[in-house]
Protein backbone atom coordinates (compact mmCIF):
# COMPACT_ATOMS: atom_id res chain seq x y z
CA UNK A 1 0.00 0.00 0.00
CA UNK A 2 1.00 3.16 -0.46
CA UNK A 3 1.57 5.55 2.31
CA UNK A 4 -0.53 8.85 2.72
CA UNK A 5 0.82 12.10 4.00
CA UNK A 6 0.72 11.28 7.79
CA UNK A 7 -0.69 8.23 7.56
CA UNK A 8 0.73 4.98 7.17
CA UNK A 9 -1.80 3.00 5.43
CA UNK A 10 -4.45 4.37 2.38
CA UNK A 11 -7.62 3.12 3.37
CA UNK A 12 -8.91 6.66 4.98
CA UNK A 13 -6.90 10.57 4.80
CA UNK A 14 -5.67 12.21 7.26
CA UNK A 15 -7.73 14.68 8.33
CA UNK A 16 -7.05 16.70 11.40
CA UNK A 17 -10.40 18.47 12.61
CA UNK A 18 -8.91 22.01 12.39
CA UNK A 19 -9.31 22.34 8.95
CA UNK A 20 -12.14 20.68 7.73
CA UNK A 21 -15.30 22.06 6.73
CA UNK A 22 -18.36 23.06 8.82
CA UNK A 23 -20.65 20.14 9.36
CA UNK A 24 -24.35 20.78 9.28
CA UNK A 25 -26.57 18.45 11.17
CA UNK A 26 -30.37 18.48 10.98
CA UNK A 27 -32.40 21.22 12.57
CA UNK A 28 -28.84 23.07 13.05
CA UNK A 29 -28.28 20.12 15.80
CA UNK A 30 -25.09 20.51 17.73
CA UNK A 31 -24.42 16.66 18.26
CA UNK A 32 -25.85 13.50 15.96
CA UNK A 33 -25.92 10.71 18.23
CA UNK A 34 -25.97 6.93 17.60
CA UNK A 35 -26.89 4.48 20.14
CA UNK A 36 -25.36 0.37 19.50
CA UNK A 37 -27.88 -1.70 21.57
CA UNK A 38 -25.55 -5.45 21.12
CA UNK A 39 -27.74 -8.52 20.34
CA UNK A 40 -24.78 -10.69 19.86
CA UNK A 41 -25.10 -14.71 20.44
CA UNK A 42 -22.24 -16.31 22.92
CA UNK A 43 -22.16 -19.40 22.05
CA UNK A 44 -21.07 -22.32 24.32
CA UNK A 45 -18.48 -23.64 22.43
CA UNK A 46 -17.31 -22.27 19.01
CA UNK A 47 -16.44 -24.65 15.83
CA UNK A 48 -12.36 -25.36 15.86
CA UNK A 49 -11.51 -23.50 13.20
CA UNK A 50 -13.17 -20.34 14.51
CA UNK A 51 -11.13 -17.20 15.88
CA UNK A 52 -12.00 -16.96 19.80
CA UNK A 53 -11.16 -13.64 21.00
CA UNK A 54 -8.49 -14.23 23.51
CA UNK A 55 -11.02 -12.38 26.03
CA UNK A 56 -13.51 -15.36 25.89
CA UNK A 57 -10.98 -17.84 27.18
CA UNK A 58 -9.16 -18.44 30.54
CA UNK A 59 -8.19 -17.31 32.47
CA UNK A 60 -10.52 -14.14 30.87
CA UNK A 61 -13.45 -15.81 31.42
CA UNK A 62 -14.51 -17.88 34.56
CA UNK A 63 -13.95 -21.59 33.96
CA UNK A 64 -12.86 -23.79 30.87
CA UNK A 65 -16.01 -25.42 28.94
CA UNK A 66 -18.60 -25.63 29.60
CA UNK A 67 -18.19 -22.87 30.85
CA UNK A 68 -22.17 -22.18 32.36
CA UNK A 69 -21.62 -19.18 34.54
CA UNK A 70 -20.43 -16.98 31.30
CA UNK A 71 -22.98 -18.42 28.45
CA UNK A 72 -26.01 -17.64 30.57
CA UNK A 73 -25.41 -14.46 31.98
CA UNK A 74 -24.58 -13.22 28.51
CA UNK A 75 -28.33 -15.23 27.57
CA UNK A 76 -29.80 -13.13 30.19
CA UNK A 77 -29.55 -10.31 27.27
CA UNK A 78 -31.41 -11.95 24.82
CA UNK A 79 -34.06 -13.04 27.65
CA UNK A 80 -34.39 -10.22 30.05
CA UNK A 81 -32.25 -7.19 29.53
CA UNK A 82 -33.24 -6.24 25.89
CA UNK A 83 -36.99 -5.50 26.55
CA UNK A 84 -35.20 -3.09 29.82
CA UNK A 85 -33.64 -1.52 27.11
CA UNK A 86 -36.61 -1.51 24.94
CA UNK A 87 -38.91 0.03 27.49
CA UNK A 88 -36.10 2.85 28.50
CA UNK A 89 -35.96 3.51 24.56
CA UNK A 90 -39.94 3.77 24.25
CA UNK A 91 -39.88 6.40 26.95
CA UNK A 92 -37.82 8.75 25.09
CA UNK A 93 -38.95 7.98 22.02
CA UNK A 94 -35.62 7.35 21.03
CA UNK A 95 -34.39 4.58 18.16
CA UNK A 96 -31.62 2.26 18.38
CA UNK A 97 -29.38 0.54 16.32
CA UNK A 98 -28.69 -3.04 16.65
CA UNK A 99 -25.48 -4.69 15.57
CA UNK A 100 -26.93 -8.32 15.26
CA UNK A 101 -24.99 -11.29 14.27
CA UNK A 102 -26.43 -14.25 12.09
CA UNK A 103 -27.36 -16.73 15.34
CA UNK A 104 -29.33 -14.41 16.35
CA UNK A 105 -30.91 -13.33 13.37
CA UNK A 106 -31.37 -17.87 12.65
CA UNK A 107 -33.03 -18.17 15.89
CA UNK A 108 -34.74 -15.10 18.04
CA UNK A 109 -37.31 -14.13 15.28
CA UNK A 110 -39.28 -12.68 17.84
CA UNK A 111 -36.44 -10.14 19.07
CA UNK A 112 -35.94 -9.20 15.11
CA UNK A 113 -40.39 -8.12 15.76
CA UNK A 114 -39.62 -6.40 18.51
CA UNK A 115 -36.97 -4.40 16.72
CA UNK A 116 -38.52 -3.58 13.60
CA UNK A 117 -41.94 -2.33 15.55
CA UNK A 118 -39.95 0.53 16.71
CA UNK A 119 -38.59 1.34 13.70
CA UNK A 120 -34.64 0.42 15.20
CA UNK A 121 -32.04 -0.36 12.53
CA UNK A 122 -30.40 -3.82 12.43
CA UNK A 123 -26.92 -4.20 10.92
CA UNK A 124 -24.33 -6.69 10.22
CA UNK A 125 -22.45 -8.43 13.48
CA UNK A 126 -20.49 -11.77 12.49
CA UNK A 127 -21.50 -15.50 12.90
CA UNK A 128 -21.59 -15.31 16.54
CA UNK A 129 -19.40 -13.69 19.43
CA UNK A 130 -16.96 -16.19 19.59
CA UNK A 131 -16.26 -16.26 15.85
CA UNK A 132 -14.53 -13.45 14.84
CA UNK A 133 -12.60 -11.78 11.52
CA UNK A 134 -9.56 -12.44 11.66
CA UNK A 135 -6.51 -11.54 8.76
CA UNK A 136 -5.35 -15.30 9.74
CA UNK A 137 -8.48 -16.13 7.53
CA UNK A 138 -8.19 -16.35 3.70
CA UNK A 139 -9.67 -13.56 1.19
CA UNK A 140 -12.29 -16.66 0.20
CA UNK A 141 -12.91 -17.19 3.58
CA UNK A 142 -13.84 -13.82 5.12
CA UNK A 143 -16.17 -12.87 1.69
CA UNK A 144 -17.85 -16.14 2.83
CA UNK A 145 -18.13 -15.38 6.45
CA UNK A 146 -19.34 -11.75 5.91
CA UNK A 147 -21.65 -13.04 3.08
CA UNK A 148 -23.48 -15.89 5.81
CA UNK A 149 -23.93 -12.60 8.33
CA UNK A 150 -25.65 -10.56 6.00
CA UNK A 151 -27.61 -13.38 4.11
CA UNK A 152 -28.80 -14.14 7.71
CA UNK A 153 -30.46 -10.84 8.45
CA UNK A 154 -31.34 -10.41 4.83
CA UNK A 155 -33.36 -13.93 5.21
CA UNK A 156 -34.70 -12.67 8.99
CA UNK A 157 -35.09 -9.19 8.27
CA UNK A 158 -36.61 -9.39 4.53
CA UNK A 159 -33.88 -6.43 3.80
CA UNK A 160 -30.09 -5.87 2.83
CA UNK A 161 -27.95 -4.55 5.94
CA UNK A 162 -26.48 -1.44 5.39
CA UNK A 163 -24.34 -0.92 8.29
CA UNK A 164 -21.32 -3.11 9.98
CA UNK A 165 -20.05 -3.59 13.56
CA UNK A 166 -17.70 -6.84 13.76
CA UNK A 167 -17.49 -9.30 16.72
CA UNK A 168 -15.12 -7.56 19.11
CA UNK A 169 -14.21 -4.47 16.58
CA UNK A 170 -12.62 -7.60 14.70
CA UNK A 171 -11.53 -6.99 11.04
CA UNK A 172 -8.57 -7.82 8.19
CA UNK A 173 -7.03 -5.88 6.48
CA UNK A 174 -9.62 -6.81 4.01
CA UNK A 175 -12.45 -5.87 5.57
CA UNK A 176 -13.25 -2.98 4.79
CA UNK A 177 -13.49 -3.44 0.33
CA UNK A 178 -14.99 -6.93 1.14
CA UNK A 179 -18.17 -4.68 2.88
CA UNK A 180 -17.70 -1.55 0.23
CA UNK A 181 -18.32 -4.62 -2.62
CA UNK A 182 -21.46 -6.45 -0.51
CA UNK A 183 -22.79 -2.99 -0.90
CA UNK A 184 -22.52 -2.14 3.15
CA UNK A 185 -22.65 1.76 3.48
CA UNK A 186 -21.12 2.15 6.80
CA UNK A 187 -19.21 0.77 9.78
CA UNK A 188 -18.67 1.36 13.24
CA UNK A 189 -15.39 -0.23 14.32
CA UNK A 190 -13.01 2.50 14.43
CA UNK A 191 -12.80 4.76 17.49
CA UNK A 192 -10.47 7.24 15.83
CA UNK A 193 -12.66 10.38 15.27
CA UNK A 194 -15.91 12.72 16.19
CA UNK A 195 -17.33 13.04 12.65
CA UNK A 196 -18.14 10.32 10.10
CA UNK A 197 -15.80 9.97 6.88
CA UNK A 198 -15.21 8.41 3.83
CA UNK A 199 -13.41 5.16 4.31
CA UNK A 200 -11.00 4.55 1.12
CA UNK A 201 -12.32 1.37 -0.74
CA UNK A 202 -11.40 0.18 -4.66
CA UNK A 203 -14.95 -0.43 -5.25
CA UNK A 204 -18.39 0.96 -3.33
CA UNK A 205 -18.74 4.31 -1.27
CA UNK A 206 -18.22 3.20 2.38
CA UNK A 207 -18.29 5.38 5.33
CA UNK A 208 -17.30 5.54 9.45
CA UNK A 209 -19.12 6.27 11.80
CA UNK A 210 -16.58 6.09 14.54
CA UNK A 211 -17.52 4.44 17.43
CA UNK A 212 -15.95 5.83 21.14
CA UNK A 213 -14.99 2.52 22.42
CA UNK A 214 -14.02 3.70 25.92
CA UNK A 215 -17.62 5.09 27.21
CA UNK A 216 -19.56 1.48 26.37
CA UNK A 217 -20.93 0.03 29.19
CA UNK A 218 -18.52 -3.08 28.87
CA UNK A 219 -15.45 -1.25 28.63
CA UNK A 220 -16.30 1.57 31.13
CA UNK A 221 -17.87 -0.77 33.85
CA UNK A 222 -17.82 -4.42 33.65
CA UNK A 223 -14.13 -4.49 32.17
CA UNK A 224 -12.31 -1.30 33.78
CA UNK A 225 -14.68 -1.75 36.52
CA UNK A 226 -15.59 1.93 36.71
CA UNK A 227 -18.41 2.25 38.96
CA UNK A 228 -21.94 2.79 37.65
CA UNK A 229 -21.72 6.31 38.81
CA UNK A 230 -18.32 7.28 37.57
CA UNK A 231 -19.55 5.53 34.07
CA UNK A 232 -22.42 7.62 34.07
CA UNK A 233 -20.60 10.90 34.51
CA UNK A 234 -18.12 9.82 32.30
CA UNK A 235 -20.33 9.03 29.63
CA UNK A 236 -22.19 12.78 30.72
CA UNK A 237 -18.82 14.27 30.54
CA UNK A 238 -18.02 13.04 27.01
CA UNK A 239 -21.85 14.62 26.39
CA UNK A 240 -20.89 17.87 27.66
CA UNK A 241 -17.88 18.41 25.67
CA UNK A 242 -18.95 17.41 22.39
CA UNK A 243 -22.11 19.44 22.76
CA UNK A 244 -20.19 22.84 23.83
CA UNK A 245 -17.85 22.29 20.71
CA UNK A 246 -20.76 21.06 18.28
CA UNK A 247 -22.11 25.33 18.16
CA UNK A 248 -19.20 25.69 15.98
CA UNK A 249 -19.10 22.27 13.85
CA UNK A 250 -21.41 19.34 14.19
CA UNK A 251 -19.85 16.57 16.23
CA UNK A 252 -21.05 13.09 16.21
CA UNK A 253 -20.98 10.34 19.16
CA UNK A 254 -21.46 6.38 19.13
CA UNK A 255 -21.25 4.19 21.73
CA UNK A 256 -22.37 0.59 22.51
CA UNK A 257 -24.82 -1.14 24.85
CA UNK A 258 -25.01 -4.25 25.49
CA UNK A 259 -28.11 -6.02 27.37
CA UNK A 260 -26.38 -8.56 29.34
CA UNK A 261 -24.83 -5.76 31.38
CA UNK A 262 -26.71 -2.38 31.33
CA UNK A 263 -30.01 -4.30 30.99
CA UNK A 264 -29.67 -5.96 34.36
CA UNK A 265 -31.97 -5.00 37.10
CA UNK A 266 -29.54 -2.80 39.16
CA UNK A 267 -28.20 -1.13 36.46
CA UNK A 268 -30.85 -0.27 33.98
CA UNK A 269 -31.82 3.09 35.78
CA UNK A 270 -28.39 4.37 34.95
CA UNK A 271 -28.80 3.93 31.10
CA UNK A 272 -32.64 5.89 31.95
CA UNK A 273 -30.36 9.10 33.72
CA UNK A 274 -28.36 9.21 30.30
CA UNK A 275 -30.49 8.66 27.80
CA UNK A 276 -32.84 11.56 29.39
CA UNK A 277 -29.86 13.78 29.79
CA UNK A 278 -29.19 13.31 26.44
CA UNK A 279 -32.64 13.81 24.83
CA UNK A 280 -32.48 17.69 24.16
CA UNK A 281 -34.21 19.37 21.20
CA UNK A 282 -30.66 20.70 19.49
CA UNK A 283 -29.32 16.48 19.60
CA UNK A 284 -30.16 14.60 16.94
CA UNK A 285 -30.42 10.86 17.92
CA UNK A 286 -30.54 8.47 15.54
CA UNK A 287 -30.10 5.63 13.56
CA UNK A 288 -26.43 4.46 11.48
CA UNK A 289 -28.14 4.80 8.06
CA UNK A 290 -30.38 8.10 9.24
CA UNK A 291 -26.92 10.08 9.85
CA UNK A 292 -25.35 8.39 6.41
CA UNK A 293 -27.71 9.43 4.72
CA UNK A 294 -27.26 13.10 5.84
CA UNK A 295 -23.75 13.43 6.00
CA UNK A 296 -22.97 11.95 2.97
CA UNK A 297 -24.96 15.09 0.51
CA UNK A 298 -22.78 17.29 3.00
CA UNK A 299 -19.59 19.60 1.67
CA UNK A 300 -17.92 17.30 4.51
CA UNK A 301 -18.36 14.00 2.76
CA UNK A 302 -16.49 14.95 -0.33
CA UNK A 303 -13.57 17.22 1.07
CA UNK A 304 -10.18 15.73 1.48
CA UNK A 305 -6.93 18.09 2.73
CA UNK A 306 -4.66 19.13 0.33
Amino acid sequence: MQAQQGMDHDYWDWSPFVVRPVLKWPNDAKLAVCLLVDLGHYEWQPPPEAFDPPSHTPPHSMNPYPDYVTVTFREYGHRVGIFRIMQAFDKRGIKATVPMDAYTADHYPGLIRECQSRGWEIIGHGLTQRQAITSLMSEEQERSYIENSLGALEQATGRRPLGWLGPEHSQSTRTPKILAEFGLRYCCDFPNDEQPYRVLTPSGELYSLPCMIEIGDVMGHFNRKLSMKRWVRMVKETFDVMYEEGADSGLFLEFRLHPWCIGQSYRIRYLEEILAYIKRPDVWIATGSEIVDWYRKQPHAAFRPG
